[in-house]
């Protein structure tokens, strides 16, 4: 995949939107008792640092780390937003790519991350984005 200076993504209807700067360098996709029921790839980084979003959505928090914005037209989870800062005093979040066209992220290595049982990154398998749109 050649290099792309912006991924974008939006939810069904248009009106949330992001932006991540670059390509990731992985997808994560998480079995936690969220994300699985998402279904969503997500591509990490920090606010204002690497991911810009817009538009107006409605949100679920859970636990005490992350909150999920959603579409509030059409209901699609467009990205999550850490609820503290890290060390560095930077706002995590993450981004769903099953929001962008998948040319520009056909190609990124995906992560499976046991988000249900014990926190840990799983082996990697050489699948990509492309192997889990369907």
């Amino acid at each position: 995949m050649a290099k792309t200076e912006m991924i974008h993504g939006s939810c069904r209807c248009g009106i949330v939107r992001w932006r991540f700067k670059g390509v990731p360098e992985s997808a994560t996709a998480c079995n936690c008792t969220a994300c699985h029921r998402y279904g969503a790839l997500w591509a990490y980084a920090y606010e204002e640092e690497g991911i810009d979003v817009s538009g107006p959505t409605q949100t679920y928090t859970q636990g005490r780390w992350v909150v999920f914005h959603f579409c509030a037209v059409c209901g699609c989870v467009a990205y999550w937003r850490g609820l503290k800062d890290d060390n560095n005093r930077l706002r995590p979040m993450g981004v769903n790519l099953r929001l962008a066209d998948l040319e520009s992220v056909a190609q990124i290595p995906i992560v499976r991350h046991d988000g249900l049982a014990t926190t840990d990154d799983l082996p990697r398998d050489g699948r990509c984005v492309a192997d889990y749109w369907f």
